[in-house]
């Protein structure tokens, strides 16, 4: 996935267009069209209809209706966007054009319209080409335009491409389209990780333990995996390099679970048992130990850190029950973080840095909560349907995936960061446990 390669070339149309682009100040108009980090927002109205082909070649047509399609379940996947039914459409644009000045804006704006997509459709031999227009139908302006080239078979990661340049220009981050979700599944009897874009497509396994796999995480560029698996007896931390499949065994005597790496390093911070009691250490690439983080000689377990890497999140029985702490790195100072409820565990920081996800017990059952970093702001995102548990944030803060066995087996289901629009992610055969969201594939 975040290995492969693709010829895909991205060209900007109309040199007047480009220019524009360029203006930070019209980028930053921009960004008032979603404010994914509030709770009561509205979801904006998008057309989409299908893309019309731009030579006589009837296979555009086919591939018109498949992009248009898929690039709306891509926008809608987010929560934040409505796509209108195309039977409420007020004119053809396969007949009339898809520029500017080919569009009666006012029969967009009749049927609720906010942003109108339209595309153009060119296929020469195995080459695809799309062109994609975004419009504010109210303003009656494009917003931007691009030109995408690649193969034929390169639809998704066209619309993924165009979908991530659209959230960047509506929100001024670039989304989580081009992202990949791990997670660990029985789907071949034992506990195995898997790895799936970030809708629950093309999900494959990872590993082959045929033993008990826990806790996959990313590292910083999404070419790697660390995990815990019991496939030599004791639970050992590995390490799976995605491009060439080898993988690295970090060892200690007793446990060495939850591994967790620090943003933008290659040092790595794991819970290991060696010495007694179960704390958090920091180790280098090499597995070795490079100190201590957590000195409570208490049960510590399940690091998270900020995004700049100068503070942890943990869970610690310090106290008696388990509870989110926060420790600064330089100094070594911790607080508490949570207070309300006697069971919170697996803290997972926001890419903002500003909130925390966990999983707090209440009766029986783990709910999805949110803390500000501060402490304040303590939000239940899921509520009454089953146990919810193991949140890990999209690269760019706008959803939550998390584990739940509300439907009975366990599923990975998603939702957005405010706790609206849960779903299922994928069903694969077993059930799925354990999902950790990377980083995005490509920012550029």
């Amino acid at each position: 996935m975040q290995n492969k390669k693709f010829n895909i070339l991205v060209v900007i149309w109309f040199a007047l267009a480009a220019s524009v682009f360029l203006m930070p100040q019209y980028c930053q108009a921009e960004y008032d069209y979603v404010k994914i980090s509030d709770p009561f927002l509205n979801k904006i109205p998008v057309a989409i209809p299908e893309f019309v082909g731009q030579t006589n070649n009837s296979t555009e047509a086919d591939v018109g209706v498949k992009v248009s399609d898929l690039t709306g379940e891509t926008l809608a996947f987010t929560g934040y966007f409505k796509m209108i039914d195309r039977g409420a459409f007020l004119e053809d644009l396969r007949t009339k054009g898809i520029t500017a000045s080919q569009i009666t804006f006012a029969n967009w704006t009749a049927i609720g319209t906010e942003l109108l997509i339209t595309g153009g459709i060119t296929i020469e031999g195995d080459l695809l080409m799309v062109e994609f227009r975004l419009f504010d139908t109210y303003k009656g302006e494009l917003i931007f335009g691009k030109r995408y080239k690649g193969r034929l078979d390169d639809q998704r990661l066209i619309v993924h491409r165009f979908c991530s340049e659209m959230m960047y220009r509506l929100t001024g981050k670039r989304g989580l389209f081009e992202s990949n979700i791990a997670f660990v599944s029985t789907t071949t009897g034992s506990k195995e990780v898997f790895i799936s874009e970030f809708d629950g497509y093309g999900a494959k396994q990872v590993t082959q333990s045929k033993s008990l796999t826990l806790f996959p995480a990313w590292s910083p560029d999404g070419s790697a995996i660390a995990y815990t698996s019991y496939k030599k007896g004791q639970p050992d931390i590995y390490i799976k390099r995605l491009n060439d499949q080898s993988e690295k065994r970090i060892s200690f005597s007793g446990i060495n679970i939850t591994p967790v790496w620090v943003p933008g390093s290659s040092l790595m911070a794991a819970t290991l048992s060696f010495e007694g009691d179960q704390e958090i250490y920091l180790l280098t690439e090499g597995g070795k130990i490079d100190k201590r983080l957590t000195k409570s000689w208490n049960i510590d377990v399940h690091p998270s850190f900020s995004p700049d890497g100068k503070k942890m999140a943990f869970v610690s029985k310090r106290f008696g029950n388990p509870q989110v702490f926060v420790q600064d790195l330089d100094s070594g100072s911790v607080r508490r973080l949570t207070y309300e409820g006697k069971y919170n565990t697996q803290p997972n920081w926001s890419p903002a840095g500003d909130r925390i996800a966990f999983s707090g017990m209440e009766g029986g059952r783990s709910d999805i909560f949110a803390i500000n970093v501060d402490g304040g702001g303590l939000t239940r995102l899921t509520y009454g349907a089953g146990s919810n548990e193991s949140a890990s944030w999209s690269p760019d803060g706008s959803m939550i995936a998390f584990c739940s066995n509300r439907l009975g087996k366990s599923r990975i289901f998603v939702m957005t960061a405010s706790g609206t629009d849960q779903r299922v992610l994928l069903e694969l055969p077993g059930e799925q446990t354990s999902p950790a969201w990377s980083l995005a594939v490509n920012n550029n």
